[in-house]
């Protein structure tokens, strides 16, 4: 199971970064057609269409593939000047209430995230751009990685609660 969870997170993260990467060349390719059309004039006019609505459409889903393989890798901010000074249990206390807060708050986050692309589906909406993209299509992508942190979390909840220790140890505490 281990082995899935840690595939599946390693997944999201390289779903992630080949988006960013598109974003990149996709803006990249952008501005060389814009820099032809000034040296050719307008002429020799090209660009990508509804190439800003891609690249918005990348990020979102680019910024929600990478929470889980962040939030596995550490990578998220915590705050561990309080839970710095307390003793063994009382931070095993608050680090469970702090994850189960945050399934609760991310389960919450996903049901509605997947009742709007159910209603875009739906609704049939559309992007507003030179090409109709249909929204459920890049909210689904949001909706997998809201759900894949769901299950980051929930795994760290129950590991905390199977090894009776915090996932922060105290010697990474500042």
């Amino acid at each position: 199971m281990r082995r899935i969870l840690d595939k599946l997170y390693l997944f999201s993260g390289a779903a992630a970064a080949s988006l960013i990467a598109l974003i990149c060349l996709l803006v990249s390719t952008q501005v060389v057609l814009n820099l032809l059309t000034k040296v050719l004039g307008t002429g020799a006019s090209y660009s990508i269409p509804s190439y800003a609505d891609f690249a918005g459409f990348f990020l979102a889903s680019a910024s929600f593939l990478a929470l889980a393989y962040t939030f596995t890798r550490d990578g998220h901010i915590r705050v561990t000047l309080f839970l710095g000074r307390l003793s063994p249990t009382p931070r095993l206390v608050a680090e469970v209430f702090s994850l189960s807060v945050a399934v609760l708050v991310t389960l919450f986050t996903l049901w509605q995230m997947i009742v709007l692309a159910h209603e875009s589906y739906l609704y049939e909406d559309v992007s507003p751009g030179m090409i109709a993209i249909n929204l459920w299509i890049p909210q689904s992508v949001v909706c997998f990685g809201i759900g894949t942190l769901a299950i980051a979390l929930i795994d760290a909840l129950v590991l905390t609660l199977l090894n009776r220790a915090p996932s922060i140890h105290k010697e990474d505490m500042l």
